[in-house]
């Protein structure tokens, strides 16, 4: 007797023989591409989580912006939008500069 049929007490001869239909082959292939898939989705999922991944992304974009606004061929439209985005950032950072300056005093 193998050590399953013995753990559930059955004898080999009431065990049923597993039955594979073409169907079952093909739904267990299905499954277990949707398992890789899976797989494949929850790692990229995590990497563009990572806290380095995120740091990179925006170190990368403040120097596409920064080149966009300083770069004499850029094209004007976007020429404009970033310097209007650096803009309201150094003017966001010189509010929270003045406001922690007053909270001090």
């Amino acid at each position: 007797m193998s050590d399953q049929t013995k753990a559930t007490g059955q004898d080999e001869k009431d065990a049923k023989p597993a039955i594979s239909t073409p169907k079952m082959v093909e739904l267990e292939g299905e499954v277990t591409r949707t398992r890789a898939e899976l797989a494949a989705t929850v790692d990229q999922l995590a990497d563009r989580l990572d806290p380095r991944t995120q740091a990179k992304g925006a170190v990368n974009g403040a120097k596409r912006l920064f080149e966009d606004a300083t770069a004499k061929g850029a094209d004007p439209r976007r020429r404009t939008r970033a310097r209007a985005i650096l803009g309201g950032a150094v003017a966001v950072v010189a509010l929270l500069a003045a406001a922690g300056m007053r909270r001090r005093d």
